[in-house]
């Protein structure tokens, strides 16, 4: 088979096809959102494409390169022909990670939660550097981030925050973040100098998109209003325009404030549920939602997935894979591939 087959080129080229006619039928731009989803997957489509013909042109010229020093030994075009096929062999390295990405879900969006735990002031500065983390991440890959719900302290950090990464295959990679995450560092707001550690959890779930059906009863769902606070104007802390749902079988809990209306949170917490019940449903191997049941609330503190110390060495470490990267500052900024890369390789195995 070849490598265009696997790849399916073709299907590709076609889907392109296909998203690019659409922006022509009557009343295609009407729908904002929409209009913004398609561009994105075209976007997203288009790069795949590239960047494979850049490697099946990168190999066409190896393959010359080898050729010709074989008839006639050359030490100067050795060393650019070693030098392509370093470069074309991180770039395969990388790409060949999409063929890992197979789930349902995995070219959705991603939906990200931070939740602080453990460790007051430390925990909910932590919770802000890691939502600093991931959208440094998303932005290095050209994703878009949208701020779905925040919870933040009058002294320091972040209690809670829930954020929207939009791109192809965000979720497929994001899902590898899911867990504990622990922090060992001089705490800032020590005035000793002591060295104290951190935890605060991420939960990663799918966006859900409207040609997947999902049945939720609505009688399984407790619908709160409140008034929002944070960021928004006027007219978003004077209404109770924020929503909280919660859904009684599982205990799943998913609130939204960001959007300037009741009814627009209404229907983007509806959205964070689905993912998050889909999200579960796919790990518990269940059939139908209606068969989950339990308190998924909370991730376990006991099981953290990776370690950030900052004092008295720098290294980040994930305990599932056992990858370590010694510049901890570096991961803070947003190069946590490493451990994605590893994680995706180690589950497929």
């Amino acid at each position: 088979m070849s490598s265009r087959s696997l790849f399916d080129l073709a299907g590709k080229l076609k889907r392109i096809e296909e998203l690019e006619v659409s922006f022509s039928v009557p009343g295609a731009f009407d729908d904002l959102e929409k209009t913004q989803n398609i561009t994105r997957e075209i976007k997203g489509l288009k790069d795949l494409v590239q960047r494979f013909e850049g490697i099946e042109e990168a190999i066409g010229e190896l393959e010359v390169m080898c050729e010709i020093t074989e008839l006639e030994p050359d030490a100067a075009l050795e060393k650019e022909a070693l030098a392509l096929f370093e470069k074309t062999e991180a770039i395969l390295d990388e790409f060949s990670l999409q063929t890992l990405l197979s789930g349902k879900y995995d070219e959705n969006n991603a939906i990200l939660s931070i939740h602080s735990g453990t460790g007051g002031l430390d925990a909910q500065d932590w919770a802000e550097m890691l939502l600093r983390m991931y959208t440094r991440w998303s932005e290095a890959r050209g994703y878009q981030v949208k701020i779905l719900d925040i919870l933040k302290d009058t002294e320091s950090g972040i209690k809670s925050v829930s954020i929207l990464i939009e791109g192809l295959y965000a979720y497929g990679y994001l899902k590898s973040e899911k867990g504990v995450h622990r922090l060992v560092r001089i705490s800032p707001f020590d005035s000793s100098g002591k060295r104290h550690t951190s935890f605060s959890s991420v939960d990663v779930m799918p966006q859900v998109t409207e040609d997947i059906a999902v049945e939720i009863d609505p009688g399984d769902l407790k619908i709160d209003t409140y008034r929002a606070s944070g960021a928004g104007g006027q007219h978003v802390n004077k209404t109770d325009s924020a929503v909280r749902i919660t859904h009684l079988p599982t205990g799943v809990v998913v609130q939204c404030q960001n959007e300037r209306s009741q009814h627009s949170n209404k229907a983007t917490a509806m959205a964070m549920l689905m993912g998050k019940l889909i999200d579960l449903k796919e790990a518990e191997h269940k059939e139908t939602i209606a068969d989950i049941a339990g308190d998924y609330s909370q991730i376990a503190w006991g099981s953290q997935i990776r370690s950030y110390v900052f004092n008295p060495y720098s290294l980040a470490k994930d305990h599932r894979t056992n990858v370590e990267v010694g510049n901890v500052s570096s991961v803070m900024d947003g190069n946590i591939d490493p451990f994605i890369n590893a994680y995706l390789k180690e589950k497929a195995r």
